[in-house]
């Protein structure tokens, strides 16, 4: 630390941003997961951690909402290669089953169930080993960032984080509600977490949704019968600016929803596709990056606590490191506001 000077040129460390912090003596800690086994149409968000980091080294560490946040120290968990190439293996056995539905085949199917049954208990153990880590270095007294990885990651740390802060709301920023209940007989499907989260971790006392534009009707009629949800899907944001509601009075309106802790989950794609083409599932429509940093920001000028969050759906071009460089840096800030 004594040597390490933030105005330097970035020397590559292995930990993200080339942070000089071990994760014992960090306030935050990265917590990567190279997971994608249940993406519906394009895989490649395994990639998103060892892309970010390289992508991470190319920052300046001055935040202007907060500018010494860093000096809490943001740690990097060693990565889990295991999880990276258990979910290669997995993705073929899933798009197995993909192409059989597609075909118009039934998820019921001998061919489907025993590809399924072998996918969805190797997620109860992803899941289960993401829950037992978070618990960990949550009760030494950190704070965590996930990093995908497809969205269904998060599961097992929300749980655990849940478990110990007691009542908490979610932010999600996301094209997609992701509440589907089995999409494609996936259990823990990237389409299913948020299903899984309010059908199973009572402490999320409230959920609400930014940006949503891509959904059905089975996930209408959920929200429309869950008071704790509540969707600002992408049209009614849109209508709002189109009509002069400021951004700030949409803000505003949708953090009055949140209870004082608040867990963010930020799936790329709820950006407008322009800042992560390379995204699993990308939707036309969406929020800017400065709308949602403006958005994330404002939380903390409530008096509200940032106690965590995930980032997921990052998936790393094949011609550029743009999506990277993005997923850097949405990174970076969610960390210097969970520390502000």
């Amino acid at each position: 630390m004594a040597e390490y000077n933030p105005n330097d040129v970035s020397v590559p460390n292995g930990n993200f941003f080339s942070m000089p912090f071990t994760p014992e003596n960090s306030s935050i800690v990265i917590l990567s997961v190279p997971w994608d086994v249940t993406t519906s149409y394009r895989p490649g968000t395994a990639n998103a951690p060892d892309a970010i980091l390289e992508a991470s080294g190319q920052l300046d560490m001055f935040d202007v909402h907060n500018p010494n946040g860093w000096k809490k120290g943001i740690g990097t968990i060693e990565f889990d290669y295991s999880i990276l190439e258990k979910s290669r293996k997995l993705r073929v056995e899933a798009e197995k089953v993909i192409i059989h539905l597609e075909s118009g085949e039934s998820v019921r199917d001998p061919y489907a169930q025993k590809k399924l049954d072998k996918i969805n208990e190797a997620s109860r153990e992803l899941n289960d080993y993401i829950y037992s880590e978070s618990l960990k270095w949550i009760r030494s007294g950190k704070k965590i960032a996930l990093l995908g990885g497809d969205h269904s990651t998060p599961y097992g740390y929300i749980k655990a984080l849940a478990e110990h802060a007691g009542e908490i709301g979610i932010l999600q920023i996301d094209a997609h509600a992701d509440l589907r209940k089995s999409y494609e007989g996936f259990e823990y499907s990237h389409a299913s977490i948020m299903y899984n989260v309010i059908n199973n971790i009572p402490q999320v006392c409230k959920m609400i949704q930014v940006a949503v534009r891509d959904i059905c009707e089975e996930e209408i009629d959920f929200i429309d019968r869950n008071p704790r949800i509540r969707t600002f899907m992408d049209r009614e944001l849109y209508d709002g600016k189109f009509n002069g509601i400021k951004w700030n009075d949409q803000c505003e309106s949708i953090i009055s929803h949140l209870p004082q802790k608040v867990y963010v989950s930020f799936d790329i794609d709820g950006l407008s596709p322009e800042y992560s083409p390379g995204t699993g599932t990308p939707v036309p429509g969406g929020i800017s990056f400065n709308e949602a940093v403006y958005l994330l920001n404002k939380i903390t000028e409530t008096g509200r606590e940032i106690i965590g969050f995930d980032l997921c759906e990052v998936s790393p071009g094949t011609n550029n490191d743009w999506d990277a460089n993005v997923g850097a840096r949405i990174l970076y800030k969610l960390c210097n506001l969970t520390l502000k």
